[in-house]
């Protein structure tokens, strides 16, 4: 059977949509022919990138945190190649005019093709696509430009011929490595939006069956595609078991990482929690995490209620995940701990009473879901307390002291903002630059500042920080636009709690430095672009 003549009777079985004249009235132009292969192709790289994606959200926490150069690399190259499959599979869509049923597809009469997409989402996820180019290529500039380059063994800088109104760094090699590092997140951006997006088979099945009953909508329908369900899961049992060990090693005591490897540099037990070497890191992924994972619950609990037990393991992880930055003893980490809890309880009990006078729900099951929220907010706190706050309390109380040091710390660094205000000292050369500013030999010398908004600000400068700035601010708008996921209000105002949390350790620390964390926050940003209050 010739290869037209199969993808012809494929689209009959529902597997293949093709856009015949999309395209054509404005230049004439016409897709290439589809071939079965070539839907083959797609639905292969489609699976690649999902078990891409499960592996790298295992392997990035697990892998020591992804602090060490051989994980950041594999976490490059996993990004890289996630961002080779998007390649492939847009090819197909736009050269050949493959059509696979997505969410972002409006719905539109049978027999007809489905009206053009929402403009104001169209409008800024091309936006956001601007500054991803933009961010890459500022960094790859600066790389390029560079002023200098840094020899660690031979403590010099050797200087270049630069271009100064164009972005340049002082170490080539540095912003080379954060241009690759870039480069691995922006793939695994669009990689897992674009994948989110597309629809399983059983949902392309469901989508040809006639609509069912309201009755059976409410009864049975999931509030989440299959593809974000199973991303949501595998990220909250990975985090729960990942908080699991930390609390085992801490209460062993050895100071060996996962058991295996005891650090060069914070050795001791108090200092670290579960894979990750500095404590306020481990702190830092909980707190990134574990509101997801209630909301998420949340979702879940919406659809199936009390008569499915399966949903309510993530309260479990959650509350691991809950107490552990408390556990752990870090002093901000147990504070944004506390904000995010307080915040999270005020706005679900809040919205409970309040939107529950507008709709019908068993007075029987409004309570146990109140209950159900208590428990988690009290069981966190109650593990928190039991298991960590008797060597945390000594710490808050010198709290003030460890703010009075790092103000010193900033104090030194500012003078490089001010001498390089524009395009900054260069991505990721902050380290070997600040040497030049220290005030004596004895000045402390820090790999970061302890404050990324800060750090970003020296490195990037105005112009880099503020196309970093945007990109988040439209991820975050993103939801007030038609099209896309439904999202409810709840779970997505828990998210942005998550990434608020995460934004306040960054002004005492530096969650942004740890890869694993920064994946972390850059898959969550990747769910919200796809989520909308009116799908």
């Amino acid at each position: 059977m010739a290869d037209g003549e199969q993808a012809r009777h494929a689209s009959e079985r529902g597997s293949v949509t093709t856009a015949p004249s999309r395209g054509s009235p404005r230049g004439g132009w016409r897709p290439l022919p589809l071939r079965s292969g070539d839907v083959q192709l797609y639905r292969l790289c489609d699976a690649l990138t999902e078990l891409l994606i499960y592996g790298m959200v295992v392997f990035s926490p697990w892998a020591f945190g992804t602090t060490e150069p051989w994980s950041v690399w594999t976490m490059n190259g996993a990004g890289c190649l996630l961002g080779v499959l998007l390649a492939i599979k847009l090819a197909i869509r736009w050269l050949k005019g493959y059509r696979p049923p997505r969410w972002d597809d409006p719905p539109a009469p049978a027999g007809q093709d489905s009206q053009p997409r929402n403009r104001g989402a169209a409008a800024l996820t091309a936006a956001l696509a601007g500054l991803t180019v933009a961010i890459l290529a500022y960094c790859f500039l600066a790389a390029l430009n560079a002023r200098s380059t840094y020899h660690p063994h031979q403590i010099r800088f050797e200087y270049h011929d630069y271009v100064p109104w164009l972005p340049h760094s002082f170490d080539r090699v540095r912003t080379w490595h954060t241009f690759f590092t870039l480069l691995g997140l922006a793939g695994s951006f669009w990689a897992v939006r674009d994948w989110l997006l597309g629809k399983t088979g059983a949902e392309e099945r469901a989508q040809r069956r006639p609509p069912p009953s309201e009755t059976a909508k409410l009864d049975f329908a999931p509030f989440f595609p299959a593809r974000l369900r199973r991303l949501l899961w595998v990220l909250a049992i990975n985090g729960g078991l990942l908080g699991l060990e930390g609390i085992v090693q801490r209460l062993e005591g050895s100071g060996h990482l996962l058991f295996l490897v005891k650090p060069r540099v914070n050795p001791g037990a108090e200092t670290q929690f579960g894979p990750y070497a500095y404590r306020a890191n481990a702190a830092q992924y909980f707190n990134l995490l574990w509101p997801v994972c209630l909301g998420f619950w949340w979702t879940l609990h919406r659809s199936g209620g009390f008569r499915r037990a399966r949903h309510h393991l993530l309260l479990l992880c959650g509350v691991v995940m809950a107490a552990c930055p408390i556990i752990s003893t870090s002093r901000g980490g147990a504070l944004v701990t506390a904000g995010l809890v307080l915040a999270a309880a005020f706005f679900l009990l809040l919205t409970h009473f309040v939107l529950v006078a507008a709709r019908k729900q068993d007075r029987r099951t409004r309570w146990l879901t109140l209950a159900a929220v208590i428990l988690f907010f009290g069981s966190a706190l109650a593990v928190g307390y039991w298991l960590g706050w008797k060597p945390l309390k000594p710490r808050l109380d010198q709290i003030s002291e460890g703010f009075v040091l790092r103000e010193e710390m900033y104090d030194v660094a500012r003078p490089m903002m001010r001498d390089y205000p524009w395009f900054g000292i260069g991505p990721g050369a902050f380290e070997y630059v600040f040497q030049l500013y220290r005030i004596s030999t004895s000045t402390y010398w820090p790999a970061q500042l302890h404050n990324d908004w800060l750090e970003t600000r020296i490195t990037y400068g105005l112009v880099g920080t503020t196309l970093i700035l945007s990109a988040l601010a439209l991820v975050l708008l993103r939801w007030f636009f038609r099209g896309g996921i439904h999202g409810g209000r709840r779970f997505v105002i828990l998210m942005w709690l998550a990434l608020a949390g995460c934004l306040v350790h960054a002004r005492f620390d530096f969650p942004f430095q740890v890869h694993s964390i920064l994946f972390l926050f850059i898959l969550l940003c990747a769910i919200l672009v796809n989520l909308s209050r009116r799908p």
